[in-house]
């Protein structure tokens, strides 16, 4: 394979892209040369992650320059731009990114509060610290192609719902899936939005025997044969009722994109990468409203 071209081959244009992004944000000094350094760097993040045909025109036709440019000056050390991604903002609602990760913890870590705040307090680190050998840092894998803050709380969430797993004895998560997006159609990134509606509407279709099976299995992390010694039913019923849920939840989903123009071979991609995130945001797998349908049908949450 060639050799991509190097940024100062790329002239006025990388010129221009450092001239912008210091226009936006004047008190972070990240040097030309720097700057230089990091373009080359997450093109090749992305060339050897996502696309290895890729080509810089195209990478920085889709790049994100101000997230960028934030994300290589903290790689940096610099302390305006940490500053910046403190102040940033999350989502519709508008609110720091702080409180967009404080409000996931909350929801990864019901009703442990000192969990809570150390997930938060750690993420930080890890932005910047590998958390294990041969591993980059979370902000060295950000290649620009996507909002920094949204990429940020999906890796938070992401990373937690591994460690999760790995308490249970359950496979983690693979590298790739906590720090890059899954591959859709075509790269477009409005599969994900697509699957999120989907997944949602077909949470809308379920009982309140399913969303307690779902809740159990998913927010509290039990086995079949303990959600069946809970609700006082044999695990064969809950493994049935499980593959039930599970086979209309693919039917569902496969419909519903299909009829959207996915072309994709299969779904797997975007519910590994994109399920438990949505199921565990989702206000009815909450804890509380979890606690009012075991209530409802004579059982208790676990401890």
């Amino acid at each position: 394979m060639a050799e991509p071209a190097r940024t100062q081959e790329l002239g006025p244009r990388a010129e221009l892209l450092f001239a912008f992004c210091r226009m936006q944000l004047p008190a972070i000094a990240l040097p030309f040369a720097s700057c230089s350094r990091h373009l080359e760097r997450t093109f090749e993040l992305y060339r050897s992650k996502i696309d290895p045909h890729a080509s810089w025109p195209g990478y920085l036709d889709h790049l994100y320059p101000v997230d960028w440019f934030i994300a290589s000056a903290c790689i940096e050390g610099d302390g305006r731009a940490w500053e910046a991604l403190f102040a940033a903002r999350a989502g519709r609602s508008d609110c720091l990114l702080l409180d967009a990760l404080r409000a996931r913890a909350i929801r990864l870590y019901p009703r442990d509060e000192e969990k809570q705040d150390s997930a938060v307090t750690e993420f930080w680190t890890l932005l910047v610290v590998s958390d294990a050998p041969g591993r980059q840092p979370i902000l060295a894998r950000y290649d620009g192609q996507r909002p920094l803050v949204p990429w940020l709380i999906r890796v938070f969430q992401n990373w937690h719902i591994s460690q999760l797993r790995k308490g249970v004895g359950a496979q983690a998560l693979p590298e790739d899936d906590l720090a890059l997006p899954n591959p859709t159609p075509d790269g477009d990134p409005r599969w994900r939005d697509a699957f999120t509606h989907a997944a949602r509407d077909w949470l809308d279709t379920l009982d309140e025997q399913a969303l307690i099976l779902l809740g159990l299995r998913l927010r509290y992390r039990l086995s079949q044969r303990e959600v069946a010694a809970l609700l006082t039913v044999h695990e064969g019923t809950i493994s049935r009722r499980t593959d039930q849920v599970r086979d209309q939840c693919l039917e569902f989903l496969q419909d519903r994109l299909t009829k959207e123009g996915w072309t994709g071979d299969d779904l797997s991609g975007l519910i590994r990468g994109e399920m438990h995130a949505v199921l565990l945001d989702d206000p009815r797998l909450s804890v509380d409203h979890l606690a009012a349908l075991l209530n409802r049908h004579g059982k208790k949450l676990p401890a």
